[in-house]
């Protein structure tokens, strides 16, 4: 055989190489070739590949095995157990940067799944190439490392922490800083999902300084990076007073309001969970927020969203309004309540009502005053409603019964409170009739309007314990009127008129 014909043998080969992996590969984008391709045993057949002399081949074949192991944790597992991921750290530190993004990918891929997958990628000493990748001059190499080591740390706190041990982020820090738009992205979102974790890893992430990098982003045009700046802010903000003094110091209020208006719906989403968290820790830290114009400007946005990006608006608006008067009158000001009725009704997922139940409680609950306003936009019936509906979650039904004990304890808005004379159960009963007996003994338009309504009929309807609590208010209330209004209004009372006049006997 001559030399030419040698040659081509191996030109053949390598033609036969090439196509296989970059068929393979095309095949592994679409989900319903990925079952037949595991059966056909395609990971034995790609791992060898992963050595090969021709470079295009390497990364070809990296890539393969990437969308295979990103498709599910069982093929991921399958990238494990054929010991590949070893061979795919020791070639980042390597080859060139074409095949470090495809290994990265590959490695990615393997540890979004779960937090086993994500350990046996840190098993093998997957990190510290990483990390190396992160220094790499290509932001392609950086992006496909910080992507990485996000998808290792999301999963929990001991994995971040291995991601903050690594050295990743003065790194990460320094990626934020980067001038391409996709690198601040990935590098953002790492730093959310390090930070989310606890109180420790936060602190770790503003004590690199990030804070500051993150705060100057937050008006970038780019909206995927905005949605992740604010997700980073609202991660470090939720764990402690310190750390959410520490993002509002950043100077991003009112400025970042304007983002509520933003065509994106996830970056409205995170700037009002951002706001959540920062509101939840103390009446100063809310204060400073409705200082702002935040209180309307979540009252605007929940006027123009639906579904799930409410929630983070509505239990806002619980927060301000649970730390004291003062801040639960600024939601009613701001029309907080009509608006909050709104997603009451309109919202068909139990888990949303029953934050905004618990919203109206934290409003309702300080004066009869806060109370009169949930009251007025006929909130009670509603809350009442979803306590005695069978199909409403257990969650819901707790929070619409604490909600409506809550605002009753403190209502003395009458007209709103008589409906629930003839609907509300004994346990709920009791707080309503409790109202009427504080009120009616010093407001006689009051005693004369229950009468005439029917609300005092009602009440000597209603069957008590004796000396019960019930009772004592029925008592109270009927102690308000001449003994023969009250007879007149009991029930049996008409027969035994009825009664007398058969036995009564004419002169």
């Amino acid at each position: 055989m001559s030399q030419r014909q040698v040659l081509q043998v191996f030109e053949q080969y390598q033609k036969a190489r090439t196509q296989f992996v970059q068929t393979v590969a095309e095949l592994a984008t679409r989900p319903q070739n990925v079952e037949t391709l595991q059966n056909a045993g395609v990971m034995s057949l790609l791992r060898p590949l992963l050595l090969d002399t021709v470079p295009t081949i390497q990364q070809t074949a990296a890539l393969a095995l990437g969308r295979l192991a990103n498709y599910n944790d069982d093929l991921a597992e399958a990238v494990v157990k054929a010991d590949i991921l070893p061979q795919l750290v020791y070639s980042l530190a390597e080859q060139n940067r074409f095949y470090k993004k495809a290994a990265a990918f590959v490695l990615r891929a393997v540890a979004k799944h779960s937090a086993e997958l994500a350990q046996a990628v840190v098993d093998c000493g997957a990190l510290d190439a990483l990390v190396i990748s992160l220094e790499e001059f290509d932001p392609g190499v950086k992006e496909a490392a910080a992507w990485a080591l996000g998808y290792i740390a999301r999963h929990n706190g001991q994995l971040a922490q291995a991601v903050v041990d690594s050295g990743a982020f003065p790194l990460l820090v320094l990626c934020i800083q980067e001038p391409e738009i996709a690198v601040k992205r990935i590098a953002a979102s790492t730093l959310s999902d390090i930070a989310k974790h606890s109180p420790e890893l936060a602190q770790t992430v503003v004590d690199t300084g990030a804070i500051a990098h993150l705060a100057q982003m937050t008006l970038n045009p780019d909206a995927k990076l905005k949605r992740q700046v604010f997700s980073a802010l609202g991660q470090i903000s939720k764990h402690s007073v310190d750390l959410a003094e520490m993002v509002v110091e950043a100077e991003i209020f009112p400025a970042v309001l304007a983002c509520l208006k933003d065509p994106d719906e996830y970056v409205r989403k995170n700037v009002t969970t951002l706001m959540r968290e920062i509101t939840k820790h103390t009446p100063e830290l809310s204060q400073m927020i409705v200082n702002a114009g935040g209180v309307a400007a979540v009252i605007d946005y929940l006027g123009d969203s639906k579904g799930n990006v409410r929630l983070p608006g509505i239990m806002m608006l619980g927060y301000v309004a649970a730390h004291s008067e003062n801040l639960a009158m600024a939601v009613i000001v701001s029309k907080g309540v009509p608006q909050l009725a709104i997603c009451l009704v309109e919202e068909p997922e139990d888990h949303i009502k029953a934050a905004t139940a618990w919203a109206f409680g934290q409003i309702g609950r300080h004066t009869p005053e806060h109370a009169r306003a949930v009251a007025a936009a006929n909130v009670l019936p509603k809350l009442l409603n979803l306590y005695l509906d069978t199909q409403s979650s257990e969650d819901l039904q707790v929070k619409a019964k604490k909600a409506l004990k809550s605002v009753l304890q403190k209502c003395t808005y009458l007209p709103a409170l008589e409906p629930l004379l003839y609907e509300a159960p004994s346990n709920i009963l009791k707080h309503v009739i409790c109202q009427f007996s504080k009120v009616l003994p010093h407001d006689s338009k009051a005693r004369r309007l229950f009468v005439t309504s029917g609300g005092l009929k009602k009440v000597q309807e209603i069957k008590a314990e004796p000396g019960s609590a019930l009772q004592e208010y029925i008592n109270a209330i009927n102690n308000c009127y001449p003994e023969e209004i009250v007879r007149y209004y009991s029930p049996g009372y008409s027969e035994a008129l009825l009664e007398r006049v058969e036995s009564y006997q004419p002169a």
